[in-house]
């Protein structure tokens, strides 16, 4: 199953042939953007960062998968009198299996919020409302989004989050205290290029498998921790650019990862008018480009959410653009083939087994 939150609802598409062939539903949400759409396996459960026009940025839940959708009783927000109000939930992340019903939210602007009742209400962590440097942070272009949120499937006490134009914090305490982790990160558009913080990391990922290692793509490089994000090693190699917003890594091999580059900040083209995506099979020492199938001339863009892998073996890898395409490959990347077009463009892509 893959879900896609797009700028004019959810699409959701299903395989029972071993994504030989696919059937869609949707859209869900008609017209509304939904800016993350996810699958919790341990409840069986979709989530969906919901843009209400109205009511101002809600979460909501399927059951059925996408058939029907409930939000929950109390959305994300800010205390009244914050200097901050909710602007939009740009990440829903469920725990580990031995917290059950709890979630994490991340909004623009930078607020993690905790579910403890599988969505239904939402609370702010304090600690990270409360870090001392926040008076000094700034957003990125898209907003001062906390984007990404990887939960330690050791220690559910342990999280890093993503927050743009701020960089990688990173919690021991199950959110009390957090800590800059931007070692070696570096910040271009900054007078001091390797500030503690500052940074704008444009999405973060990890493989269950060996969690002390963790996958960044910045606004400045592409990088890779070994240390559960203490320090950061740059992996730029041979790739055309810097510059990109999504990062995969394949479910099966955790060396295999796969990013989507263009140009620059500026110019948020696909290098040389050819989208292509490029993978590595060595942890981003060496990276090879991928375009069997994809068109030859083509000015497609990804967002941060729109790239992800899936648990079949081999894993399928599934791209979603800014124009409305759904690409599929089945074998790493060698191959890809189209699942659709037309869509609205898509924000973020999503793969589970239901």
């Amino acid at each position: 199953m893959v879900m896609l939150g797009t700028k004019k609802g959810i699409f959701v598409f299903e395989s029972a042939d071993g994504r030989r062939t696919w059937k869609s539903s949707g859209p869900h949400f008609k017209g509304t953007a939904i800016y993350h759409a996810t699958f919790d396996p341990r409840t069986k459960t979709m989530f969906a960062a919901v843009d209400n026009f109205i009511k101002g940025p809600t979460i909501a839940k399927s059951r059925d998968l996408g058939k029907t959708w409930k939000e929950g009783k109390k959305p994300p927000r800010f205390p009244k009198g914050s200097d901050w109000t909710a602007k939009q939930v740009w990440h829903i992340e469920p725990s580990v299996e031995d917290e059950p019903g709890v979630l994490y939210a991340g909004l623009d602007p930078a607020g993690l919020f905790r579910s403890e009742d599988d969505g239904e209400t939402w609370s702010l962590n304090q600690g990270l409302y409360n870090q001392e440097t926040r008076p000094k942070w700034n957003p990125g272009a898209g907003g001062m989004c906390l984007h990404s949120i990887l939960v330690d499937p050791r220690d559910p006490r342990t999280m890093h989050i993503a927050i743009s134009a701020v960089g990688i914090l990173k919690t021991k305490d199950g959110g009390k205290t957090w800590a800059f982790k931007n070692k070696n990160l570096l910040a271009e558009f900054m007078p001091n290029k390797y500030p503690e913080y500052g940074q704008c990391p444009h999405h973060i990922v990890r493989n269950p498998s060996r969690p002390n290692v963790i996958y960044q793509q910045n606004h400045c490089g592409e990088y890779r921790s070994d240390d559960n994000g203490e320090t950061w090693k740059e992996m730029v190699s041979n790739l055309p650019s810097r510059f990109g917003f999504p990062i995969a890594v394949d479910y099966n091999d955790p060396k295999r990862v796969y990013v989507a580059p263009e140009v620059s900040g500026a110019e948020r083209l696909p290098p040389d008018g050819r989208f292509l995506v490029w993978g590595s099979e060595d942890e981003g020492k060496s990276w090879s480009a991928m375009g069997n199938g994809l068109p030859k001339r083509s000015f497609y863009n990804v967002y941060r959410e729109g790239m992800d892998t899936d648990e079949e073996d081999p894993s399928g890898v599934y791209v979603g653009t800014g124009t409305g395409q759904l690409f599929f490959s089945r074998n790493a990347g060698a191959k890809w083939s189209l699942i659709a077009d037309g869509l609205p463009p898509i924000f973020s892509v999503s793969a589970a087994s239901a």
